[in-house]
């Protein structure tokens, strides 16, 4: 048995001896760089290796142009190959990735690695509150160099989008896009990471934080269906952003959840739309 959206704290613990099994702590603070690389230091799950979102798990934000991509731009595909190999992780590896932020880091490399074309990969359900919740231990020894994986870069298992169609569909309005952020940045309020306050004209809010129950773990699949239908019509039209990539990711993987499949990302996100004044915003809800 594989695990390719959510694995819970018991099922890691109980199935850990019989996976092919790479942990991932995916730990950040969009304020504090280094705060997801002090936190695993100071302690973590066991085995767990570190990966940073914006050394791994994201690119350059300008291209060789100067054009501005966004603040987490998807990394070059080789690069993000590689640096999944020197985390241990192979073709037929379990990856389980966490974070202590209800699977908002966590859910970029979920994403990433089914970009890649690498299906079993899960988000720890709760994080790291879930493992200690289960009575388990925390450390601070960090693992030998893991033996070089093989991972292969295959054909891609998710789609995306970029500002161009975006702009196309302002008129067409054949794609839903939805927006992960929260509703006050939604609608223009409150903007401290990105220049400009608003969204994309047509857009609708979910803000990734409702994919969530109270504990930090996701909704059931049903609950999160019901929800979902009532923002978007057919998966398959939808686009997840947010403010710059990550946290639609979250949204995607409610969606998988929610057998809600075929989504798209738009990488760039907010950051990146919002960067051109030829594109239009909007405001208020």
């Amino acid at each position: 048995m594989t695990y390719s959206t959510l694995i819970s704290a018991a099922d890691l613990k109980s199935r850990a001896q019989y996976l092919n099994l790479v942990i991932v702590d995916c730990r950040h603070d969009l304020a504090n760089p280094n705060a997801g690389r002090d936190a695993y230091a100071a302690s973590h799950l066991p085995q767990a290796r570190f990966a940073h979102l914006d050394e791994i798990l994201s690119g350059a934000k300008t291209d060789a142009a100067g054009r501005f991509h966004g603040r987490h731009p998807l990394p070059d595909r080789q690069r993000f190959v590689d640096a999944m190999r020197a985390l241990g992780i192979n073709n037929d590896t379990q990856v389980v990735a966490y974070d202590a932020h209800g699977g908002m880091f966590a859910a970029r490399l979920w994403w990433l690695l089914r970009w890649i074309g690498h299906n079993d990969v899960a988000v720890l359900d709760g994080g790291m509150a879930a493992w200690q919740a289960i009575g388990e231990q925390l450390t601070t020894e960090t693992p030998p160099p893991a033996a070089h994986g093989n991972i292969q870069d295959l054909t891609s298992i998710v789609k995306t989008v970029d500002a161009h169609a975006l702009v196309e569909n302002l008129a067409s309005q054949k794609l839903q896009v939805v927006d992960a952020r929260a509703p006050d940045r939604f609608r223009g309020e409150n903007e401290t990471l990105d220049a400009v306050g608003g969204h994309i004209p047509g857009a609708r809010n979910r803000f990734f934080k409702d994919n969530l129950q109270a504990d930090g773990s996701f909704k059931g699949a049903a609950q999160l269906r019901e929800e979902w239908l009532s923002v978007i019509g057919d998966p398959q039209a939808a686009v997840m952003q947010c403010g710059s990539g990550v946290t639609a990711c979250h949204n995607l993987l409610a969606l998988e959840v929610a057998g809600l499949a075929g989504a798209s990302l738009y990488p760039g996100s907010w950051s990146e739309w919002s960067s051109d004044a030829a594109r239009p915003v909007a405001t208020g809800a």
